[in-house]
């Protein structure tokens, strides 16, 4: 038995039913359920697609689709890092390599004057606020797309909101701590303020990548991971 293209679509939206929101998830789903509903059907000819479609459903345990959501999400994960890496290595990497070692040493000699935990404060909490409002206008576009049933596949989500505020978390950490133990950067030694400067720096380029460098490359990043990006969009 051949599945029908209605059968396939009430697939997708049975997957979206049970919490499958991307459609690049949707899809392998999709796939592995008809070709499992089509064994089913062959050895139980009298069984109706419906109770097929639930039969087969049932094998993937009491957590339904969770146990694969969750290793997509981590497979994608991965391949998200790989993205940031690949274009923070271009910071250090002429002529970016320059404007890397201007923001290095703007933060090593700022931390020698006193009370710039006072200016680092200010900086995180612009930094913050920035991401914040990226990830929020990311989200409230994506949730215009699901109104309009529109496909959002795992890594386009990614890209705006599931560096899961990463950036954002970590300076608010950095906030909270700084500002909770008054930490007084002056009073540290050089070699202090040589590794404070270089991960404050590392971090910038990663929230620069991240809130910029990614949304202008989001196009041509999705098409390189699913060959079917393009075709989907336009239909």
């Amino acid at each position: 038995m051949k599945l029908s293209e209605i059968q396939i679509e009430n697939l997708y939206k049975f997957t979206r039913q049970h919490y499958v929101y991307h459609y690049d998830v949707q899809t392998e789903l999709v796939d592995h359920l008809a070709n499992d509903i089509e064994q089913i059907c062959e050895e139980y000819p009298k069984i109706t697609f419906e109770q097929a479609r639930d039969k087969s459903f049932k094998k993937f345990g009491i957590f339904g689709f969770m146990d694969v959501i969750e290793a997509k999400q981590k497979q994608m994960n991965k391949r998200y890092w790989k993205i940031i890496w690949r274009f923070t290595k271009e910071w250090f990497t002429l002529p970016k390599v320059v404007t890397t070692m201007l923001i290095f040493l703007g933060f090593f000699f700022a931390f020698q004057i006193p009370y710039s935990e006072y200016l680092f404060l200010a900086t995180l909490l612009i930094l913050i606020t920035f991401e914040m409002i990226a990830v929020n206008r990311i989200r409230k576009e994506h949730k215009q797309k699901e109104k309009k049933d529109e496909k959002i596949f795992l890594l386009e989500a990614m890209l705006g909101t599931t560096k899961n505020g990463f950036t954002g978390f970590t300076f608010i950490n950095l906030f909270n701590f700084i500002n909770l133990t008054r930490f007084e950067f002056s009073n540290l030694n050089v070699y202090w303020h040589l590794l404070i400067s270089s991960v404050i720096t590392f971090l910038c380029i990663i929230f620069y990548v991240s809130n910029y460098v990614l949304p202008q490359k989001a196009q041509e990043l999705l098409q390189e991971t699913y060959p079917e990006y393009k075709l989907v969009k336009n239909l």
